[in-house]
């Protein structure tokens, strides 16, 4: 049987994800971590080791990469059936599954740069693999913006110098704690496209679904939340940390919220919504709860991840279209995508019983009980409510809605590929949320009390916002061409974080072209030596051809000199 390299990798990330789970499980249950200290070399007294720490956190969170790529992979042996190059971008998704296992076994700052850096990499490569100038385009804002982040890690790493340490768990107080903590807390932003560093994410979307649906829902976005978690008990010793922290993830949560009200490309739109539950996650953290910004961080990489394959089984059945205002009725044509795409949406909701309802619906309700400004409270719950409302719009835009294009075939309803692919994630989304809660995650949280009131809010801002997004979507405000393109370029930040940086970049490149490599560089190097030497030569070629009298002139004048200095030493 000739099997595609797609689904023997699949093969592989799957059976490694079956046998990890009862290891990942054991070390839930007895709380157990083991560090492991590897000296591979050793000269003089110089040491070189390897530390890789195995613990609940980097195991688990090891499990659930591996089995959305193994998901993914399966998709995508249908998905691009078609593409010559299959087998590379396998190998190029197996190198990004490898960097993100090095980022989450390695708690040494130097070893785990080799896994962040490795993450940047392979996921420009992906970005620009359908090699157009827009893919192009979107890998570049993708690479910077992530270089900002590389940088932060590597003066984490001088600064850690101080201590004579870099291992993540065997940090303590020291003077410059201040910058690690910015350093830190950028590097994690930028990787999780926190505002200002937001407009990476929806122009990374230029990417293959399958891509999208691994890197940009699941690990990638996620390796900046993983990075602070890891490093919280240091990062929360400082209160700057936790009040720029809320103030960050509660604009982002707003921001993509509004945005994705606006947006008609469908993979944008659920890519906002990504940065939508990022915003929640960091959140999250900045309340003094990283057990319960992983368990979202879960949840959500499972119902997300189907979102997107979902998604990209509609988008390849659309003759690639992705604009939501010409699709509609896909309830009636996939009715297998359209069950699972519900789920997901459901989920992201946090509809009562899924996945979602347990993470999310209780971050919100202790962000109710939280000590922080009512203003901060008030936003988040529009958000939440933007949430419900732009899936409400991209369910009846697509599922329900009118047919506004040609009519799709059936084909991928019968593809083994994809429907195994969704039907398992589906699962996770409906049980992935209990069982976590009840076996995994070991909630060490305040005892808190909530009133009937507050223990409803949510699902009240949920309903009401439903209902309300009805009737804002036939207002005369949301005709206005100058509201929608505020919403949708995300409050003009994709100019503001792409523009000033290209033309100062081209402006600072001419003038330093100018004064530097055409101007004092030409005159110190290659130009003035020219110019010198040629005024040297004439000016030797002018006395040989001159008259006798300054031979004899030139003569004296050395035999003055010899005999000065022999008379001086």
């Amino acid at each position: 049987m000739n099997m595609k390299s797609s689904s023997i990798a699949s093969f592989l990330l799957l059976l490694y994800t079956l046998f990890l789970f009862p290891l990942s499980l054991s070390f839930f249950m007895k709380e157990k971590s083991i560090l492991i200290d590897w000296t591979f070399t050793e000269i003089n007294s110089c040491h070189m080791n390897m530390t890789i720490l195995l613990d609940s956190i980097s195991l688990s969170f090891s499990n659930v990469v591996c089995f959305i790529s193994g998901c993914v992979l399966l998709f995508s042996s249908s998905y691009m059936s078609s593409d010559p190059f299959l087998k590379r971008f396998t190998w190029l998704v197996m190198l990004f599954v490898m960097s993100m296992n090095l980022l989450v076994f390695i708690p040494s700052l130097p070893a785990l740069l080799l896994g962040w850096d490795g993450l940047g990499i392979t996921s420009f490569a992906l970005v620009i693999y359908y090699q157009n100038n827009k893919s192009l385009g979107a890998g570049m804002l993708t690479l910077l913006t992530n270089r900002i982040g590389d940088v932060m890690i590597l003066l984490s790493i001088g600064l850690l110098v101080l201590i004579g340490n870099w291992n993540i768990s065997l940090l303590w107080d020291f003077p410059l704690l201040f910058l690690l903590v910015i350093a830190i807390m950028l590097a994690g932003m930028t990787k999780s496209a926190q505002m200002p560093f937001s407009s990476w994410l929806p122009a990374a979307m230029a990417a293959p679904t399958p891509v999208s649906a691994l890197v940009h829902s699941s690990t990638l976005v996620t390796a900046g939340v993983f990075l602070l978690i890891r490093f919280y008990p240091t990062l929360s010793a400082s209160s700057f940390f936790e009040e720029s922290l809320m103030f960050v993830a509660v604009l982002t949560l707003l921001m993509a919220g509004i945005g994705a009200n606006f947006e008609n490309d469908l993979k944008k739109v659920i890519a906002l919504s990504t940065l939508s539950q990022l915003g929640v996650m960091m959140m999250s953290l900045s309340m003094n709860l990283p057990n319960l910004a992983l368990f979202h961080l879960y949840t959500h990489a499972l119902f997300k991840a189907l979102l997107f394959l979902c998604a990209g089984a509609i988008i390849h059945g659309s003759n690639n279209n992705q604009d939501i205002r010409k699709m509609g009725l896909i309830s009636k044509q996939l009715p297998l995508t359209t069950t699972c795409m519900n789920i997901a949406n459901l989920s992201l909701c946090g509809a009562p019983f899924l996945s979602g309802f347990y993470s999310k619906d209780l971050i919100l309700e202790m962000a109710l009980i939280y000590p922080t400004n009512y203003l901060m409270i008030l936003m988040t719950f529009v958000a939440t409510g933007m949430t419900a409302a732009y899936t409400l719009r991209l369910s009846f835009s697509l599922l329900w809605g009118t047919q506004k294009s040609a009519s799709l075939h059936s084909k991928h309803e019968a593809d083994s590929y994809v429907n195994i692919s969704t039907c398992a994630l589906a699962i996770m989304a409906i049980i992935s949320g209990m069982f976590l809660q009840m076996v995994f995650l070991p909630f060490e949280m305040f005892s808190a009390t909530l009133s009937n009131f507050q223990k409803s809010t949510t699902m009240l801002v949920i309903m009401t916002s439903i209902f309300i997004s009805l009737f804002f979507w036939k207002l005369s405000i949301n005709e206005s061409m100058k509201f929608k393109a505020f919403c949708s370029s995300m409050w003009f930040l994709v100019l503001l974080s792409t523009q000033p940086a290209v033309s100062f970049s081209s402006v600072f490149g001419s003038k330093l072209m100018k004064t530097s490599d055409q101007g004092w560089m030409e005159i110190l190097g290659g130009q003035g030596a020219w110019k010198g030497s040629n005024s040297f030569s004439i000016m030797i070629q002018s006395m040989r051809s001159g008259m006798y009298i300054n031979m004899i002139f030139v003569s004296l004048i050395s035999i003055f000199l010899i005999l000065l200095i022999s008379y001086l030493l």
